[in-house]
């Protein structure tokens, strides 16, 4: 008996479109174990026709012009993979109103865009899904919104953006400047030309706003994801937070506390013992908690071809299980049904609460340390370690290192302003927020 033929068209057949052709060429027997159809290919769109591609385009009628796929009655998904906000969202949209499922691995247009094309996709009962946009190969939407849907989520965190992890790892191993380890990420193909979206947290910042809506059952609000980049770090403070028995990571917090939710994007101190702690170069990994499973982690490839390809096919392979299915049956797009999305307020930053690492450069004469810690108590902040290190000469300032306990950022940015006016304080203060992620 033949097996049912699924036709899928690609819009973009670059890195991570020529790697969904080559994991279904190699593996599509595989698949159609698993469905009961064959997943064919048939036609792609490029900019440029004549540029080398990494996968086989023998069997694929190409074509400049995007809507030339959309327009092929015979497609039944299409992969938008182009990248972008324009003419990305455009085109999905015209998908949608066709009737055809759509998969992207667009985060920025899901994040900024999404509560509008889920409701499109909707009114048309077809699938828009988005398994590629967030954390490459590791499955972890489904994971999050399904894995795990017999738990409230109290809280996520994770390294999901390569680029910035790798930053991060060489700087500490080997005691380089960010502006030099740039250079070098660059140079290997890890960072573009441009970086400004991975080392600012952009990126990063995309990928939380979707992973916290999927946890917390809330629309789509990438406005309020505060947004902070690794660019100030320093050798120094790494080599500090080592010292302290630390790690610094570049992380995406998103917590559900009893005041709002936090959502938020930083460098984050955190013990060298915790399993995301070591998570080096360009891996991505995410650790979640819920109610009743308690920490869970997800590690693995962020970022190439065959593993956003991965996740890709994942998603061609779950809408044509739902082919089939009554609409109502189908797994809403963030994993709520959309009238039950919650209206929790997004707490600002200045109130969320946490522990910070502080490191100021301080003049070398008695009284120093009395009115630093006069601050603090003046602003309810205690002081749990201190790290004193000696100047070169006795020219130079000393390196004064503080953790604290945890305290509401208000109190914190108030202290901040206090000791900078402080005569003894001789550079801006370095602050870093710490997370024991339990």
């Amino acid at each position: 008996m033949a097996l049912k033929v699924v036709k899928v068209g690609i819009l973009g057949l670059g890195t991570v479109g020529g790697g969904t052709v080559n994991v279904i060429a190699a593996n599509g027997q595989e698949i159609a174990r698993r469905i009961g159809c064959d997943v064919v290919i048939t036609r792609a769109s490029a900019r440029d026709l004549t540029r080398p591609r990494i996968c086989p385009t023998d069997n694929l009628q190409l074509t400049t012009d995007p809507y030339d796929v959309i327009n092929d009655p015979e497609i039944d998904i299409v992969l938008e993979l182009m990248g972008g906000e324009e003419p990305a969202k455009s085109l999905i949209i015209a998908a949608l109103e066709q009737g055809k499922h759509v998969v992207t691995a667009n985060k920025a247009l899901i994040a900024c865009h999404g509560n509008e094309l889920f409701a499109i996709a909707a009114k048309n009962k077809v699938v828009l899904a988005y398994e590629s946009a967030i954390a490459g190969g590791i499955p972890i939407v489904k994971a999050v919104r399904e894995g795990l849907s017999g738990n409230t989520i109290e809280w996520l965190a994770g390294i999901i953006n390569g680029t910035g992890n790798f930053i991060l790892t060489e700087m500490r191993d080997k005691g380089s400047d960010f502006a030099d380890v740039l250079k070098q990420a660059q140079e290997l193909g890890y960072a573009e030309a441009d970086p400004e979206f991975d080392v600012e947290g952009i990126d990063a910042a995309h990928k939380l706003c979707i992973l916290a809506s999927l946890a917390f059952g809330i629309p789509l609000q990438f406005e309020h994801v505060y947004t902070e980049g690794i660019s100030a770090i320093t050798p120094v403070d790494l080599a500090y937070a080592e010292e302290l028995g630390y790690r610094i990571k570049h992380l995406g917090i998103a917590r559900n506390g009893n005041n709002g939710i936090e959502m938020r994007v930083h460098p984050t101190l955190i013990p060298e013992k915790q399993l995301i702690a070591n998570v080096d170069g360009v891996m991505n990994a995410v650790v979640v908690k819920g109610n009743a499973v308690g920490p869970t982690l997800y590690y693995g490839a962020g970022a190439g071809a065959d593993a956003t390809a991965s996740a890709v096919v994942a998603d061609i392979v779950d809408i044509c299980r739902q082919l089939d299915a009554p609409v109502d049956s189908r797994v809403a797009a963030l994993g709520f049904i959309v009238d039950k999305l919650s209206d929790t307020k997004i707490l600002p930053i200045e109130s969320i609460t946490t522990a910070y690492y502080l490191r100021l450069q301080v003049e070398d004469k008695p009284g120093v340390m009395a009115a630093i810690t006069a601050v603090m108590a003046e602003q309810g902040i205690s002081i749990e370690a201190v790290l004193q290190k000696e100047p070169a000469n006795t020219q130079d300032n000393i390196s004064v290192v503080l953790l604290t306990n945890k305290v509401q950022e208000s109190a914190l940015i108030a202290a901040k302003v206090q000791l900078e006016a402080l005569d003894t304080i001789k550079a801006p203060l370095v602050r870093i927020r710490v997370e024991t992620l339990d």
